[in-house]
């Protein structure tokens, strides 16, 4: 497990969010999405949860169950890079699961299955983190993949090969 200390600093940034959120309608998301985005890999580790929890006096099966209920949420380290691949109806028939092989293959991952089933991809340098996603809501440009945050269509195996050569040469890979 990629578990990170938490120090001192930390906890005060935690202590800083909570606060700024204080009894506002959706505090919970919002505590939980910026202290997702301040920590290193971008994800929420066991301390996170379980401090949040704490300080906001809210069961820790709560957060855990928001957390969990989001995609958007990580509870595993996340690598610098992120490329999700849509694997919806309209990018499946049009072949987003062998999109989804290449960009493995090129990443040299290999699927990895968490003890609740789901997989998940992260290079062992943390540079790119692979996930997928049921639908993007851009069906007319299928097959559709984000790398970032930018969204990439009609996607084919070679444009996915020349684009992680891109992002592999600036990460240094």
């Amino acid at each position: 497990m990629h578990e990170t200390n938490t120090s001192p600093l930390d906890t005060n940034r935690y202590d800083t969010i909570i606060e700024k959120y204080k009894n506002r309608p959706g505090a919970l998301l919002s505590v939980l999405e910026e202290v997702q985005r301040i920590s290193p890999h971008t994800y929420l580790n066991e301390y996170s949860l379980s401090y949040i929890a704490i300080h906001m006096h809210i069961p820790l099966s709560q957060v855990y169950s928001v957390v969990t209920f989001y995609s958007f949420f990580n509870l595993k380290p996340q690598g610098r890079h992120t490329i999700t691949v849509c694997r919806g109806t309209a990018c499946h028939t049009r072949g987003s699961k062998p999109l989804l092989e290449d960009v493995l293959r090129s990443l040299g991952l290999h699927e990895q299955n968490d003890s609740d089933g789901t997989s998940y991809y992260t290079t062992e340098d943390m540079q790119f983190s692979v996930r997928t996603v049921a639908c993007f809501g851009q069906c007319a440009l299928a097959p559709v993949i984000a790398i970032d945050g930018v969204i990439y269509s009609k996607m084919t195996s070679k444009k996915i090969v020349d684009l992680l050569k891109g992002y592999k040469k600036k990460a240094g890979a």
